[in-house]
């Protein structure tokens, strides 16, 4: 039996069963689970399934089991259960939000969920677009038609995000996705640049991403509410045809001009409180990064780093950022190293090679939040590597996952000081888990 069949195997046993799921998703490194019962899930044996990291209770019950091994769980879990992959039941999964949701909580939420679709086309492309300009960097031929097809490859998804981001956001708030994809259109259309009002030409790309997602969402609110007037026989024809000239004229007369003011506050504010708190920004941003990553928020600050990108070509908040990972991988080593926990030292082998490339979550739900005061120490030495990143003023050209992968995307051939930065991290979380934050009985309940 393959090792994704019997983890399957175990972790339907502890869910109640096949009959007790309702539906199978999974993103990453988590595999995502509905069920009928939730009285029948036994959590704390689910914790125990060999290969099982952790398990997060939220809108969905979501098991980390790591990158390359949870599609594959979750495929042998489908076939077990008989549901395609996706499959969920709506009316289960917005009652539990209900319980566990605050409005900015809920709209964080929603923000990541229009772009966590996007994340591997995101990092593929970043990654390419980071090999081209290094090989620019060391003397290559900016002519050369190699270095042209990798720019062309690398550059397409951020040349049309705006599309996909409308179309995820208009299935997020349960609109038509090709109005979103217009919406996005719309935003970036260079034919914007011939028209003028006021006597001032529009400025394509205005109010970036942040105009993408209001201007979507405007959609699918006028849609709603045009769908109710209309009558049901003409309803293809003016149903959308409304909705596109309504918010069509409301995204170039209001939406763009507010949402760019916006994306101006926001990159301009964070550019200046880095200018000016300089380390301690850093280490604010970065010790405080897992938290948000440990309630699953970390992906509603996409829009910034896209809009850093779009205005400046460059993100400064994303190398502090990653710090928080390379922080917990020291913190790791650190449990490693004084442990004589089998398991645990079997998960932390497990969990520190996807760590080291920047996938923290293996190691934050199966090893630092579950003992406590690793997670406290990781984000001490995740401050100090974040600390000296912003003394370093280091940048990425596009969003990676963050570690050692985050590397051909750094800017200014400033890979030394973003190296040296992670070191930083791994150092001090390492010292301060060392020295303060385990001790072996911890493990006893893990």
């Amino acid at each position: 039996m393959k090792k994704e069949q019997r983890m399957a195997e175990d972790i339907a046993k502890q869910l109640g069963g096949t009959n007790n799921i309702r539906g199978i998703a999974h993103c990453m490194t988590r595999l995502r689970i509905n069920v009928k019962d939730e009285a029948a899930v036994h959590l704390s044996a689910l914790r125990q399934v060999e290969g099982v990291m952790g398990v997060i209770e939220d809108d969905t019950l979501q098991i980390v089991i790591g990158p390359g091994t949870v599609n594959k769980v979750a495929a042998e879990l489908s076939k077990m259960v008989g549901l395609v992959i996706g499959e969920v039941d709506e009316d289960r999964v917005e009652a539990k939000k209900q319980k566990n949701s605050t409005p900015l909580k809920n709209l964080l939420r929603k923000v990541g969920n229009i772009f966590i679709p996007l994340i591997p086309g995101l990092v593929a492309s970043g990654i390419i677009n980071g090999i081209a300009n290094v090989a620019k960097n060391a003397g290559a031929d900016p002519n050369a038609t190699w270095l042209q097809i990798l720019l062309l490859i690398g550059g397409g998804l951020f040349a049309f995000l705006g599309i996909l981001v409308g179309m995820n956001t208009a299935k997020e708030f349960g609109g038509t996705p090709v109005l979103g994809a217009i919406a996005g259109i719309l935003v970036f259309n260079p034919a914007l640049a011939t028209v003028k009002l006021f006597d001032e030409p529009l400025v394509p790309g205005r109010g970036g991403l942040f105009a993408v997602i209001f201007a979507a969402w405007l959609m699918t609110v006028i849609e709603r509410q045009v769908r109710k007037a209309v009558s049901s026989a003409v309803d293809i024809i003016f149903t959308p045809l409304l909705t596109v000239l309504v918010v069509g004229l409301l995204t170039i007369l209001a939406i763009q001009p507010a949402a760019g003011i916006l994306s101006d506050g926001i990159t301009e504010g964070t550019k200046a409180v880095l200018d000016i708190g300089g380390a301690f920004a850093g280490a604010v941003l970065a010790g405080t990064f897992l938290p948000l990553v440990m309630i699953g928020l970390h992906h509603g600050l996409m829009p910034i780093h896209m809009e850093f990108i779009n205005k400046i070509q460059v993100t400064p908040i994303l190398p502090i950022l990653a710090m928080a990972g390379a922080g917990q991988v020291g913190a790791a080593i650190a449990i490693f190293v004084k442990t004589k926990n089998k398991k645990l030292r079997n998960i932390i082998k497990g969990a520190l090679p996807v760590g080291f490339l920047g996938i923290g979550e293996p190691l934050l739900y199966g090893v630092t939040l579950p003992l406590g005061k690793p997670f406290i120490t990781a984000c001490l030495g995740a401050a100090c590597g974040g600390a000296f990143q912003a003394i370093m003023k280091t940048a990425s050209l596009g969003i990676g996952v963050s570690g050692l992968s985050l590397l051909p995307l750094i800017t200014d051939n400033k890979y030394v000081f973003y190296i040296a930065g992670i070191v930083i991290a791994y150092t001090f979380g390492f010292i301060f888990t060392y020295l303060f934050g385990f001790k072996e009985e911890m493990a006893d309940n893990l």
